[in-house]
């Protein structure tokens, strides 16, 4: 090309950054005000939240880890979009601090009183306690937040330097980077969601958990590159094969995550043993059922048979609304899956529920915004960026 573009973030961005701060501070004060009245309903409500605001980041770092381990101009496009997620991975590390005070809250294992009336869990003691779960979190998020430092430093060395090495360091970082990655998110998945309910276990849990971050990173990736698309520079960057390209890959991961959640369905119902389908009886019965039919309808079923369409995958505004709804899914397919945990009386839907995904994700998304507004939205130096920018 003979004239090289800045590709500097527009101005719109600042904007945004301002709304999701102020959307957040009064989504997380309305949340801190339903603490002091229902602790417990507040430290559920913000687990699931948390959840699904930290599923994208991890997804998006995965997704960085797939992109330099593959290569491809798909995810030289977004590359800085997925930086700027996994750098709020350390925040999110923070905000988890209401779910440590309350955890008592939410995993019966932390409550005295209830292993001391259940020998089941006394015998799971040894690794369901608050300090050993501490430790195993701070490693988590050091273990990721760490390669996706490293990662991110090599890439900016890139821009500096212009030394194509760089591209050669990164993908020998991102192999490994993945495999650990699968690793911590299947620890992760016992942790955070598995260990609510210590009764029960699932040997493809991880998988599942796994799949439903990539799903997530998508379904966040395909909006954000639609706004970029729109504005100047990106106008002249992303095109039609870059969302074709974006929506096979969603439908990958859909397809990847509903295979998961019939094998997961499948072997424990057909093994039928009391410690492992009483989990999903319950989910099967009452506004629970209902929620799970909207899963299969609305995180598969409807997905699966859209992004079949090829002109669909092309249109980005099309291909957006459905990353948009998947990622409304991806906020009630961790509720189903803590929900009836928490409520065994019936399905239940709080305000919290609904005050703390709003107010983490104004938070969430300020910080990202503020993050991708600090450095150029293509890397400027990367060996392949003039084929990426090619036209069809």
């Amino acid at each position: 090309m003979s004239e090289r573009p800045s590709w500097s973030a527009p101005a719109e961005l600042a904007g945004l950054e301002r709304r999701a701060w102020l959307v957040g501070g009064c989504g997380l004060a309305i949340s801190v005000f339903g603490a002091f009245l229902n602790r417990a309903q507040f430290t559920q409500s913000y687990l699931v939240a948390w959840l699904l605001w930290t599923g994208i980041a991890f997804g998006c770092f995965a997704v960085m880890a797939l992109h330099h381990l593959s290569g491809g101009a798909w995810g030289l496009m977004v590359r800085r979009v997925l930086e700027s997620a996994t750098r709020t991975i350390p925040i999110l590390a923070l905000l988890f601090v209401p779910v440590l005070i309350g955890l008592s809250d939410v995993y019966s294992w932390a409550d005295p009183e209830a292993v001391a009336a259940n020998e089941y869990l006394q015998q799971k003691t040894g690794y369901l306690n608050a300090g050993f779960y501490i430790a195993r979190f701070a490693g988590y998020f050091l273990i990721v937040g760490g390669l996706a430092w490293l990662i991110r430093r090599r890439s900016l060395r890139q821009d500096e330097t212009g030394d194509p090495m760089h591209s050669r360091r990164m993908q020998n970082l991102a192999g490994p980077s993945l495999g650990i990655y699968v690793l911590v998110a299947t620890l992760a998945s016992v942790d955070w969601i598995m260990s609510a309910d210590p009764l029960w276990y699932s040997s493809l849990f991880g998988v599942y958990f796994v799949g439903g971050h990539a799903v997530s990173a998508f379904a966040f990736i395909i909006p954000v590159a639609l706004w970029l698309r729109e504005r100047e520079p990106m106008s002249r960057a992303l095109t039609d094969r870059h969302f074709h390209d974006y929506g096979k890959l969603l439908f990958a991961f859909v397809m990847l995550w509903g295979y998961f959640a019939l094998s997961q369905l499948l072997i424990i119902w057909s093994g039928n043993l009391a410690e492992e389908v009483t989990w999903y009886v319950e989910r099967t019965a009452g506004g629970w059922k209902t929620l799970s039919l909207l899963l299969a309808l609305l995180h598969f079923a409807l997905p699966f048979l859209m992004l079949l369409s090829r002109g669909l995958k092309r249109n980005a505004r099309r291909l957006a609304t459905i990353a948009i709804l998947l990622l409304a899914m991806r906020w009630v397919d961790l509720y189903w899956q803590l929900g009836p945990t928490f409520h065994h009386d019936g399905f239940s839907l709080h305000w919290l529920d609904l005050t703390t995904v709003v107010g983490l994700g104004g938070i969430w998304l300020a910080l990202f915004f503020k993050f991708l507004g600090q450095q150029p939205l293509l890397p400027i130096h990367d060996p392949d960026l003039e084929e990426a920018l090619a036209g069809e």
